[in-house]
């Protein structure tokens, strides 16, 4: 029997397992202690106990996920639907528009003479949105979200981010910032936000401000959709490539000004700590940020770094918070391209050994492919959607993507010491932008590059198992017998 000390990815694990089983079954404090005690007189012999200890964390994970459940579906305001009061609320995160309104996360800090936290989704008519960390006041009316519609479920989909109200307002006023860690999260998007495409305007900013800060709000919905349909879509989202960027930068700063390297470790460590902060807690950035701190922390004492340990400790954190995120598109589109990188990219790439690729072009085919077939499923499930043309449009786009990232953080250092110098590095970012948006267009209006019928999905999958299975005859009849 292996032993888990020797594979600590098997604790986390256990706990991961725990956490994501409360989605389904929750347990209570009594329950999970009579459980417990129930392993300890189990336990037959010292050959059992790694079992019993993997058993008894899965356990652990199960009763703190329940508990955060449980907390997630509390609301006050439940209790106070179709009423309106003054309230101040403090704005969350970057407004969203719809076709109507604005649609602002918030949380409320008082409802008429009651004062309590719970986040909320704010509704206000389309004109000057609320910036992000303000304090408003305003006259709200609670309503619960709107019913099931063309297959989305708004109330769900909104429970499992801990809202459980709509707030509608006409007018709001400004009152102050919000303070602490939202405070300090707030200034420093705000920050980078001003610095990585100074001078940019339009549809080059919007897309400079997707890569790096996965914000496309400004992009057009049609250009939205055009890197929907190429399969383009996931650089709008920030990725675990930006934090490896943001981490090697910091190293080679400390290189290039000859600092030690423990000191530059330490300066990576802070600078993926805010940029998590900055962009916020999307479920990529999340793993990308534990992993890279992870890693950082494994070279200042000395310890081997194993992959799939903090693979599965960036999904833990994110399940300890909340354990709805199993839930949630990003977080299962974002772990299923990890695991197809670890698992499939190395079979992908012996597989191409002998054609005449070269070695990074290689590398591009088989990451695009690798993920493509693992969030396929997903973005149907999830999207009813799903784009064939992933692998041509990625290897298109894929060498714009580190430059633009490289030049955007280029800007945001050179900014506060040369404006011109910055404005410069921008323009230059521009067109790598430009490209990615030609990219999108160019593979995304395509006919065919995306499939949104599940007749035509039948007729794919059919012609696929046809192809493989021929191909498969065709490699069986030319092996070597032996």
């Amino acid at each position: 029997m292996s032993i888990p000390g020797r594979s600590p990815h098997k604790y986390a694990a256990a706990l991961c397992l725990g956490l994501a089983g409360a989605n389904l079954v929750r347990g209570s404090t009594p329950v999970a202690l009579c459980l417990c005690a129930g392993l300890a007189l189990a336990a037959p012999g010292r050959e059992a106990r790694p079992v019993l200890l993997l058993a008894a964390l899965a356990l652990l994970g199960w009763w703190w996920g329940s508990a955060r459940l449980d907390a997630l579906d509390r609301s006050v305001l439940l209790a106070h639907v179709d009423t309106s009061e003054r309230s101040v609320l403090a704005v969350t995160g970057p407004t969203r528009n719809s076709k109507f309104e604005l649609r602002v996360p918030a949380q409320i800090r008082r409802f008429g003479r009651l004062r309590f936290r719970e986040a909320v989704l704010l509704e206000l008519p389309l004109g000057r949105s609320p910036p992000q960390g303000a304090l408003i006041e305003t006259v709200v009316t609670v309503r619960r979200p709107k019913p099931s519609k063309n297959g989305f479920d708004e109330t769900t989909w909104l429970r499992r981010h801990g809202v459980h109200v709509v707030l509608r307002a006409d007018r709001w006023r400004q009152i102050g910032r919000r303070g602490g860690l939202g405070g300090i999260t707030d200034r420093l998007r705000r920050a980078l936000a001003r610095s990585i495409a100074p001078g940019l305007r339009g549809e080059r900013r919007g897309i400079v401000e997707g890569v790096v800060l996965g914000d496309e709000q400004s992009l057009s919905d049609d250009l939205r959709q055009r890197f929907r349909a190429s399969g383009l879509y996931h650089l709008l989202a920030v990725s675990g490539q930006n934090v490896v960027l943001v981490a090697g930068g910091a190293l080679a700063l400390a290189w290039l000004l000859g600092i030690p390297r423990w000191l530059g470790q330490l300066g990576a460590l802070a600078a993926i700590a805010a940029y998590v902060l900055a962009v916020g807690a999307q479920p990529s950035v999340i793993r990308a940020g534990v992993s890279g701190v992870l890693v950082s922390l494994a070279w200042l004492a000395a310890r081997p770094a194993d992959r799939w340990h903090f693979f599965l400790l960036g999904a833990f954190v994110l399940l300890a918070w909340n354990p709805y995120a199993l839930l949630d598109p990003g977080f299962q589109l974002s772990f299923a391209a990890v695991a197809a990188i670890f698992v499939l990219v190395p079979r992908l790439l012996k597989t191409f050994e002998g054609y005449p690729l070269p070695d990074a072009f290689a590398g591009v085919i088989a990451v695009s492919a690798a993920c493509g077939l693992a969030t396929a499923p997903i973005l149907w499930l999830q999207f009813h959607a799903l784009p064939l043309l992933t692998v041509p449009a990625n290897a298109l786009a894929a060498p714009a993507v580190p430059p633009l990232l490289a030049l955007a953080f280029a800007a945001a250092l050179v900014g506060p010491v040369s404006h011109p110098g910055a404005n410069a590095i921008a323009w230059l970012n521009g067109w790598f932008a430009a490209y990615l948006a030609a990219c999108a267009r160019l593979v995304g209006g395509l006919p065919g590059a995306q499939v949104r019928s599940g007749r035509a999905l039948l007729v794919l999958l059919c012609v696929t198992a046809v192809a493989g299975a021929y191909a498969w005859r065709r490699w069986l009849s030319s092996s070597p017998r032996t």
